[in-house]
């Protein structure tokens, strides 16, 4: 039997990769405890699609435990021990801004929740592949001191910069920054995956994903940019833009294409190595170019707000230099871009909002 292992398996990245895996042939082994409700409330819960897994997967398996609970984490390791092949490591609190209203919690998810991982597997699976969804808020706000021109959807960066061309790469520095909390935390996170590949040997591998996107994101305000704002245009919710005159720009990487990553990494990893990954200059927009691409899909007009302030730790421009990754595995490629993104969020969705909005 050949074992799976992933947290927060119902959430956008980590059902993906229970279905991806599953269809490999593994046995998957969610960890999941609908934390999301928590952070977001009810409408961000994700157990409609724990329930679709549970259909879809036949023997997938969850436990609705906490990351944060060292021993329940350790006996999960341990009841499938040498069988464990893969920990694929999702489970998170994702956003700045809540992440401000609970210093403690945001911390022990993802930095003392991560460490509990670890732990585990190098006492019970340690010849397995462990693999982390970090994020470029690692880098904190040194982005935006980047040489940024205005152009009139969006900020870009100046055409003779080194990061014109592919985007930011992996030696921006993380350091002398504001991260806000959650950054902070994964920061932690993401230097610790890294230390137990390269101190105790272990095959560990860290993406640090730009927008992580796709039609199972039970996008929220404070989390889930494209899907939270295919869902205002298809119910007709105010959609509010927070500083930057709405010029932003995001890279965003389908989920699928993401977990194809992780599926290269698994079978030549590169132990302790770090990774940007996101939808590089092949798919990327502004927050005031997506809103257009939702309106010309739904064929209405979004109704937005505009506030001043912008979200502490927020990128005015991110695009991921993915040149790294392609070295290192060639043969992956990314598939989808923004506007195929977003056309599937739709597809896939816009019944089920509306029937919740009725």
């Amino acid at each position: 039997m050949t074992v799976c292992i992933v947290t927060g398996s119902a959430g956008l990245v980590g059902s993906e990769t229970v279905r991806f895996f599953h269809n490999k042939g593994f046995k998957i082994i969610g960890i999941d405890n609908d934390l999301r409700k928590y952070f977001f409330g009810k409408e961000a819960s994700t157990c409609w699609n724990l329930e679709a897994l549970q259909k879809e997967c036949p023997g997938f398996v969850n436990y609705h435990v906490d990351i944060r609970n060292a021993d329940e984490i350790e006996r999960i390791f341990a009841e499938y021990s040498s069988d464990i092949s893969l920990v694929v490591h999702t489970a998170a609190q994702p956003s700045h801004d809540w992440a401000a209203r609970e210093p403690y919690t945001d911390f022990t998810v993802n930095a003392n929740g991560t460490l509990n991982l670890l732990e585990s597997y190098r006492k019970h699976s340690n010849d397995a592949v462990f693999i982390f969804t970090s994020t470029n808020k690692i880098y904190g706000d040194n982005p935006n001191r980047l040489p940024l021109v205005e152009l009139e959807t969006r900020w870009e960066i100046e055409e003779s910069h080194p990061y014109f061309e592919k985007g930011i790469d992996e030696t921006m520095s993380m350091d002398h920054c504001k991260h806000s909390i959650f950054g902070a935390s994964k920061v932690a996170a993401d230097v610790m995956v890294q230390e137990y590949g390269r101190y105790f040997g272990m095959k560990t591998g860290v993406f640090r994903g730009g927008c992580l996107t796709g039609p199972r994101h039970s996008g929220a305000e404070l989390h889930g940019f494209l899907a939270y704002l295919m869902k205002c245009a298809v119910t007709g919710a105010e959609y509010s833009i927070f500083g930057y005159k709405g010029k932003q720009v995001r890279d965003n990487i389908h989920s699928y294409d993401l977990i194809n990553c992780f599926y290269h990494f698994y079978q030549e990893p590169h132990p302790g190595e770090a990774y940007n990954i996101g939808g590089s200059r092949y798919s990327n927009c502004s927050m005031a170019e997506a809103i257009r691409l939702c309106e010309e899909i739904t064929g209405t007009r979004m109704k937005v707000s505009y506030v001043e302030t912008n979200r502490i730790g927020d990128h005015i421009w991110w695009i991921s230099d993915i040149s790294k990754f392609r070295r290192h595995y060639p043969n992956w490629n990314l598939t989808k871009n923004v506007s195929d993104i977003l056309q599937e969020i739709y597809d896939c969705n816009h019944e089920r909002w509306c029937g919740e909005k009725s």
